[in-house]
């Protein structure tokens, strides 16, 4: 048995929607409880894993080596720059296009040292994920650098 909602917040026919799919899901031979928690543990650790967590943890193990002035800079330019558009996903799920889009985003705006310096702390970010086990590789290649003019 699985509950499928409380009923004034769950309408009749959602409810029926919810017990249609789960009977479909025990035919398949997957138990709809047991897939229910394994697609809420995936969406915790994907919240984990999200560029923003990952990236403001960077910054608070390394903040506390730099001059005040400087890590303020680099968390606003994050803030500003980064984070509204790549923040909220995965860091295995993004690809050297999501990266590139971001800098480019910046340059268009006319502040290429800032387009630099975000890439160079994204880079920083990558290499951090590397080193806790989170992604395999650094999107920030020679790539991505060299389209960044």
């Amino acid at each position: 048995m699985i509950s499928l909602g409380v009923y004034p917040d769950v309408s009749l026919k959602a409810a029926r929607d919810k017990r249609d799919d789960a009977r479909k899901k025990l035919a398949a031979g997957i138990d709809p409880g047991e897939h229910r928690k394994a697609v809420k543990t995936a969406g915790a650790d994907r919240r984990a894993n999200g560029f923003e967590v990952v990236a403001r943890e960077w910054f608070s193990k390394y903040s506390p080596g730099w001059v005040k002035s400087h890590s303020g800079k680099i968390l606003k330019r994050l803030e500003n720059d980064v984070f509204p558009w790549i923040g909220d996903r995965a860091i295995a799920e993004l690809t050297p296009a999501d990266v590139l889009k971001v800098l480019q985003r910046i340059e268009k705006r006319g502040a290429v040292d800032t387009a630099h310096r975000a890439h160079q702390n994204i880079a920083q970010v990558f290499r951090y994920a590397i080193a806790t086990g989170r992604v395999a590789a650094d999107l920030c290649s020679a790539n991505i650098r060299a389209e960044v003019v």
